[in-house]
C-alpha cells in the first residue's frame, strides 16, 4: 500500500502526542496515512510492552491509520546502525510515502534525537539503488521521499511551519488516552511519572493553543524542515488564508 504520510516514533505514543491531529487531518482530506514504531517501549516506568501493544493498536483506530507497524528495536538502546537502517529502509520502499515525519532533532529524551537522525539517514539511503533490500522475499524499488520533517516534542523549539488542527483536536486528545498506563488515569495504581500528571497533559493542549496562536487558529502542530518550503506563487499562500 502506497501512503501520503508515514510517522515514525521511537515509542509508541511519541506520535500521538506529537503529530496526531496532522495524521488525522490529512486521513479527512482522502490522504493515506501511516505510523511506525521503532521500539516497543518496554522500559517505560508504567504498563509493560504487550500493553503499549494493545494502547497503540487502540490509539491507530482513533487517528484512522492505514497502517501501523512495529520494528521492535532496542528500547533506550537501539543504535543508529546499518541493521537498524535497512529496518527503516525496508519500511520507506514498502509504503513509499511522500512525506515522512520523525522526532524531533534534540530533546529531553536521547532516544529522540537518535531516531531523528536515523530516520533522516535511511530516507537519504532509501533512494540508492545499489542499496538492496528485500520484503517478502521480493527485492524492492529504491525510493525517495519528497520531505522528511521533524514534529515537535518535550522541548520547545522553532518550528518552520505549523499546521491547523483545530477541527480534530479533541481526536488527537482521545488518541493520546488511548495510552491509559502511560498518562493520567486515577484508576492506575502504578509510579508517578513525568508523562503521568494531570498537567503534563494540560501542556500538550497549551503547546496546541500557542501553535494555533501563531496562525490564528485555535490549535496547531508544528514541524522542522531541513529543506526549503517553497511555492509556485503566492496565490498558494493566499488561498490557505482564506
Amino acid at each position: 500500500m502506497k501512503l501520503d504520510l508515514l510517522a515514525f516514533g521511537v515509542h509508541p505514543d511519541d506520535i500521538e502526542l506529537s503529530c496526531a491531529g496532522v495524521l488525522l487531518a490529512e486521513k479527512l482530506t482522502g490522504k493515506k496515512t501511516g505510523a511506525i514504531d521503532l521500539t516497543q517501549g518496554e522500559l517505560g516506568t508504567r504498563g509493560s510492552a504487550a500493553i503499549r501493544q494493545q494502547e497503540a493498536a487502540a490509539a491507530a483506530k482513533i487517528l484512522q491509520l492505514d497502517v501501523r507497524e512495529n520494528l521492535a528495536m532496542a528500547d533506550g538502546f537501539f543504535q543508529n546502525d546499518e541493521i537498524n537502517k535497512r529496518k527503516v529502509i525496508v519500511a520507506i520502499r514498502k509504503y513509499q510515502p511522500e512525506i515522512i515525519l520523525c522526532n524531533a532533532p534534540e530533546d529531553r529524551h536521547p532516544d529522540h534525537a537518535r531516531s531523528a537522525q536515523l530516520v533522516e539517514d535511511a530516507t537519504f539511503l532509501s533512494g540508492l539503488r545499489k542499496i538492496e533490500t528485500f520484503y517478502n522475499g521480493q527485492p524492492q524499488e529504491r525510493w525517495k521521499p519528497k520531505y522528511v520533517f521533524n514534529y515537535i516534542q518535550d522541548r520547545y523549539l522553532e518550528p518552520d511551519f505549523v499546521i491547523d488542527i483545530s477541527a480534530v483536536m479533541d481526536k488527537k486528545i482521545e488518541a493520546i488516552q488511548a495510552y491509559g498506563t502511560q498518562f493520567y488515569n486515577p484508576n492506575h495504581d502504578e509510579p508517578a511519572t513525568y508523562i503521568s500528571t494531570p498537567d503534563f497533559l494540560d501542556s500538550i493542549v497549551y503547546r496546541g493553543k500557542m501553535m494555533g496562536k501563531m496562525i490564528g487558529v485555535q490549535y496547531a502542530e508544528g514541524f522542522i524542515s531541513k529543506k526549503m518550503i517553497g511555492f509556485n506563487s503566492f496565490n498558494a499562500l493566499i488561498a490557505n488564508l482564506t
